[in-house]
């Protein structure tokens, strides 16, 4: 099924059908459960509906993003058009819903529009969904003179609310709406008679909170400013940071993809209000919702960076802040607690690199005096040294940067990645024997990582320094993009020989010659994105083109891995730091 997507930083719309514009659920980021929430009904959350004349017409949805991210639909049946706008406005906790009828026929007729619902589940997401059931209810609230869904397990946990009418000395809005609420079920609606020509419509707020009260304020607060006010606020934001690329497709895929790494790979706490950072809020996402330093820094980072250098500052002291204790562990839940076991050195070296692409990009160097910063780069230092081999200045790893056990632990493009890091901590402390060690470590990749294969030097994959390598590559963390890091150029001959190698059709994971001509690994045996990522950044320009042109990814939206002949999804579906990657990739490409 194919989805369509929004939010803001407090809450996703990771699910909204495009066969019927039904939204499936919500959800948001809570810091006391280390994950995510979501909200959701047996077969939809919210659905649209339009009757004539008390029949209910069939939804035939045309869809549209404006500015890429403010999906609406267009529905026409027996001369009755009907409009559906999704809005999530930027700053608030919650979300819009304008409904909009037209009689294009030549009689009157009673048309009915509204959306109704079923807030009967409520869930706990990190990679996996666990339901939640005790302390659930739907009781009327004073506070909008409707209804609210909460769930108070003892103490408040989460509650949403909608609102339609606000009846204030300060404020005056009644839309001539109705609603019903039967247990968790519920349906808000409004009914006039259209002239031919005439048409008329209704905007629906809903709030989300920590309680009763905050999700209801929230809903009314939207509802007072109104629709028209915060649309145009949304989409002068938009607006303000889409990139703009000659070739109306790629156009799409950079800035949807853009928007989706900016609020699906990372968002504010509906409990603490903190920003944080995870590898997707989407919950088709198959680890959802949980913290990789390596997705998020070297991934989404330099996408989100460049759309909002402001957001990004605080995104990284909030990573600073939390996750420092555990980098270079495998996953982390987003309060930077282990969630899954395992050192990776990719993961180690990702926060250094993302301080210094924040660093060049503001010219702001004083935020290296920061307290948690200063201090985790002092880690970072200790835990790289407890890494290297006792007489070889090479690094081990545990994890490759799929996730996935190693051939053999000394990795040449990780050791890549500790040359490039060594150089700015070198750099940015001022201690030379730093700058020294990442010279020795490059010397040591030429030394201990090249090898003669039918007649030509290559980087291995992976050594063991007892005389065992092997040749590979894995998108994630690819040989493609040692020039990208600066550790050698494209005329570099043992790197060209390399690239050649593994993008050759007798590498059994090239895929070259299929319509998708990428690279997959064994994690995932098909082309990835991030494979298209690499190529773009490698100067295989006109070839990832085209095979991201011929890919449908997730709807558009970048996954992990698609079908080699068809460009179908294969694995990953809604992987928001890879959209940030191809996002920023593209951008980079093209100079936008």
């Amino acid at each position: 099924m194919d989805y369509q997507v929004t939010g803001n930083e407090y809450v996703s719309l990771p699910t909204i059908r495009e066969k019927d514009g039904s939204i499936e659920s919500i959800s948001c980021l809570y810091m006391a459960v280390k994950g995510m929430l979501e909200l959701k009904g047996k077969d939809y959350f919210i659905q649209p509906y339009v009757s004539c004349d008390d029949r209910l017409l069939p939804l035939c949805p045309e869809w549209n993003r404006e500015h890429f991210w403010i999906p609406s639909f267009i529905s026409s049946c027996d001369e009755i058009s009907f409009h559906c706008t999704y809005l999530s406005p930027i700053g608030e906790r919650g979300f819009a819903v304008r409904l909009e009828a037209r009689n294009q026929s030549d009689a009157r007729h009673q048309i009915t529009i509204g959306v109704q619902g079923d807030c009967s589940e409520l869930l706990h997401t990190v990679n996996e969904s666990l339901s939640l059931n005790q302390g659930k209810s739907m009781i009327p609230s004073n506070w909008n003179n409707m209804f609210v869904f909460q769930c108070v397990p003892g103490v408040p946990l989460i509650a949403f609310a909608p609102v339609i009418s606000d009846h204030s000395p300060f404020s005056e809005v009644d839309q001539g709406a109705e609603w019903e609420q039967n247990g968790f079920s519920y349906a808000i609606h409004r009914t006039t008679v259209l002239q031919p020509e005439e048409a008329f419509g209704l905007d629906l707020f809903f709030g989300v909170g920590y309680e009763e009260v905050a999700a209801t304020t929230s809903a009314k607060e939207m509802l007072r400013q109104g629709f028209d006010t915060l649309h145009r606020r949304m989409a002068d934001w938009l607006s303000s940071r889409e990139k703009h690329a000659s070739n109306p497709a790629i156009n799409t895929i950079l800035n949807t993809n853009l928007f989706f790494a900016f609020f699906f790979a990372s968002g504010r706490t509906i409990d603490t209000e903190e920003l944080c950072m995870m590898t997707s809020r989407s919950p088709r996402y198959y680890v959802s919702a949980a913290y990789w330093d390596r997705d998020s820094l070297l991934w989404a980072f330099p996408a989100i960076l460049e759309a909002d250098p402001s957001y990004a500052r605080e995104l990284l002291l909030a990573v600073f802040r939390r996750q420092s204790r555990n980098f270079g562990v495998h996953s982390r839940y987003i309060d930077g607690t282990v969630l899954e076991p395992g050192f990776e050195l990719d993961e180690l070296c990702a926060p250094v690199i993302a301080l210094e692409r924040y660093i060049s990009a503001t010219e702001e160097s004083e935020i290296t005096k920061n307290v948690e910063i200063s201090e985790a780069l002092r880690s970072i230092a200790r835990k790289l040294e407890e890494r290297k081999h006792p007489n070889i200045d090479l690094y081990s790893t545990f994890l490759q940067p799929t996730d996935d056990k190693h051939n053999y632990p000394f990795l040449t493009y990780d050791n890549m990645l500790v040359w490039k890091t060594l150089s700015i901590l070198g750099k940015r402390t001022g201690r030379l024997s730093l700058k020294q060690q990442a010279e020795r470590v490059q010397s040591a990749i030429e030394k201990y990582c090249v090898f003669e294969h039918e007649g030509k030097q290559i980087y291995a994959w992976s050594v063991n320094l007892k005389g065992n390598w092997d040749i590979y590559d894995e998108p994630p963390g690819s040989l493609q993009v040692l020039p990208f890091y600066g550790y050698c150029d494209m005329n570099n001959q043992t790197w060209t020989n390399t690239v050649h190698l593994i993008r050759d059709k007798e590498y059994s994971l090239s895929f070259a010659g299929h319509a998708i001509a990428e690279i997959g690994c064994k994690h995932a045996p098909h082309p990835w994105i991030l494979s298209i990522c690499n190529s773009l950044l490698a100067g295989y320009t006109e070839d990832a083109f085209q095979h991201l042109l011929a890919t449908k990814m997730d709807n558009g939206i970048a996954c992990e891995s698609v079908d080699e002949d068809t460009g179908e999804c294969t694995t990953g579906a809604a992987f928001a730091t890879c959209a940030g990657f191809l996002a920023y990739s593209i951008s980079k490409t093209l100079k936008c």
